[in-house]
């Protein structure tokens, strides 16, 4: 299966004037990675609604097991990183078809780490609250 096609001297006529202005230049990659690439930030998407659903369930369901402060405090971290794992799958997908369409190396995944930190730091508020209770 070829995976592109020669690269045209003006825009590709086929594409979109959409995605001429979001992603320009460049061939079209292989489908299977386009693809691959948007089930990556689906699954994203999936994480961050997950985090934006249990910010709303800490600050509903947790008042008898949270004091007030602390409540609040994890709410706003889970809904602010959902917020922010939200647009960045969206930043990242764009990255990652701009490399592909251009053939360089894929970026460096930077929410992974924002995710990772976020959640070993709302953890360790529920930890802290578990054992100082």
């Amino acid at each position: 299966m070829p995976s592109t096609q020669p690269s045209p001297s003006g825009p590709d006529p086929r594409r979109s004037r959409f995605a001429e202005k979001l992603l320009p230049g460049g061939t079209e990659p292989d489908p299977r990675f386009t693809l691959a690439n948007e089930r990556t930030f689906l699954a994203w998407i999936r994480t961050s609604l997950a985090l934006l659903a249990g910010g709303i369930a800490v600050e509903a369901f947790t008042t008898d097991i949270f004091p007030e402060p602390v409540r609040r405090g994890l709410a706003v971290l889970l809904l602010l990183l959902g917020m922010l794992l939200s647009a960045g799958s969206a930043i990242r997908w764009l990255r990652v078809e701009a490399s592909l369409r251009s053939k360089r190396p894929l970026p460096l995944p930077l929410i992974g780490p924002l995710l990772a930190a976020g959640c070993a730091v709302a953890a360790g508020v529920v930890i802290a609250v578990v054992v100082l209770a």
